[in-house]
């Protein structure tokens, strides 16, 4: 038996594995008792279910609509809870703590401050509870024997119209905690044009931004991203591929669009589970992450929402092992992938890689070796 064939990895494996997070909402990855605890604390009394694994269950379900505007309606609920100082610390402290337990040692986790405001709190006041939050999990995180560092994205709504407002809330941030910006929010009839003003502010300011393109739109989206916005991200771009023509006898023909995106090693935030909820993929096996991979564009693995996908970022790389035959090697790619086009400084995702990610792969790459020497020790004893 082969190193080769030892490398496909076991679940036990894939959680050990040092992984990196670059799409992952703060709202759509609670746990679902702490849901109901913030829900009885601050008196919202319109949960569908009042008991955790319930709870957790609808979300999936509610999820699985096929439609993002279906899938973008379960975060009124998570929304509600997350209006006062102590449960923004309280949800940020678990998000950390969760992807540490899961095997990520770096995640950059967005969330929207203007969704948080209800109760009074100001922009401000909502940055500055979960970036203390996110700093509780990561020491709480190392107190268990994991090590993770997150940094937050801003996120702004693509139907309203504080897109520059939250940009420059994210630059005054931008060395306490806050790595960068976003837009998100239904696609369709929304497009990232409407907020240039933002970018173009980010952009005097070099400071960093991804935007949510190509999921549930099209092509114009992925351009306009790009072209007229100047996106260092795609927020999944796995729209992309209809870029792409594969033809019968298999050979691949991409368009301009397509090559820009190669060339340029634009970074794509694909979400494979989140992509089959919304329809933008019929399947794993037919997820276009399989072809992007084999044409070595920039894809990362994500988690998009861990709540309402039902998913972690261990669980994504075990279906997609169990789809396309992943190995340790394919996972080491996706994860230097990431943490290549992470928004730190180039000095800090350089160490990242080279001091904990590709050391942790190497060790998880040799176990092989120690199992073919327990194994034969065990053969050897048996027969004396």
């Amino acid at each position: 038996m082969t190193s080769q064939t030892l490398n496909t990895p076991s679940a036990d494996q894939i959680r050990r594995a040092p992984k990196v997070l670059l799409h992952d909402h703060l709202d759509g990855g609670l746990r679902p008792g702490t849901i109901i605890d913030l829900a009885r604390e601050t008196g919202y009394d319109e949960l569908p279910e009042t008991e955790p694994d319930k709870l957790g269950i609808w979300f999936h379900e509610a999820a699985y609509s096929g439609s993002l505007e279906r899938y973008l309606e379960t975060f009124a609920h998570t929304c509600a809870v997350m209006q006062t100082r102590e449960a923004l610390f309280r949800v940020a402290a678990e998000c950390a703590e969760d992807l540490a337990e899961d095997g990520v040692v770096y995640a950059e986790v967005r969330y929207a401050p203007e969704q948080h405001l209800e109760a009074g709190l100001s922009l401000e006041e909502v940055v500055e509870a979960v970036n203390a939050g996110f700093r509780e999990g990561e020491r709480l995180a190392r107190e268990s024997g994991h090590r993770i560092r997150v940094g937050a994205l801003l996120t702004a709504m693509r139907h309203a119209a504080r897109a520059l407002e939250i940009a420059e809330l994210a630059n005054r941030y931008r060395d306490m905690g806050v790595v960068g910006f976003d837009i998100a929010g239904a696609e369709a009839g929304f497009p990232p044009t409407r907020h240039l003003d933002a970018f173009e502010f980010l952009k005097r300011e070099n400071n960093h931004f991804t935007i949510h393109a190509g999921e549930a739109f099209g092509l114009p989206s992925i351009w306009q991203a790009l072209q007229w916005c100047g996106a260092d991200r795609l927020g999944h771009g796995v729209r992309i591929i209809d870029d792409i023509t594969v033809a019968d006898d298999g050979s691949v023909k991409l368009g301009r669009l397509a090559s820009y995106v190669r060339d340029k090693r634009i970074p794509l935030e694909l979400c494979p589970t989140s992509n089959l909820q919304t329809g933008a993929a019929a399947s794993y096996a037919e997820h276009p992450i399989g072809l992007l991979r084999r044409l070595h564009f920039r894809a990362t693995v994500n988690t998009d929402n861990r709540l309402m996908s039902g998913t972690s970022m261990s669980r994504e790389f075990e279906l997609l092992t169990e789809t396309f035959g992943y190995t340790l090697e394919d996972m080491q790619w996706f994860t230097v992938n990431a943490m290549k086009s992470a928004f730190i400084p180039f000095d800090e995702r350089l160490a990242m890689i080279s001091d904990v990610i590709k050391p942790g792969y190497a060790e998880l790459k040799s176990e092989w070796l120690f199992r073919q020497t327990a194994t034969t020790s065990e053969s050897s004893r048996g027969g004396s």
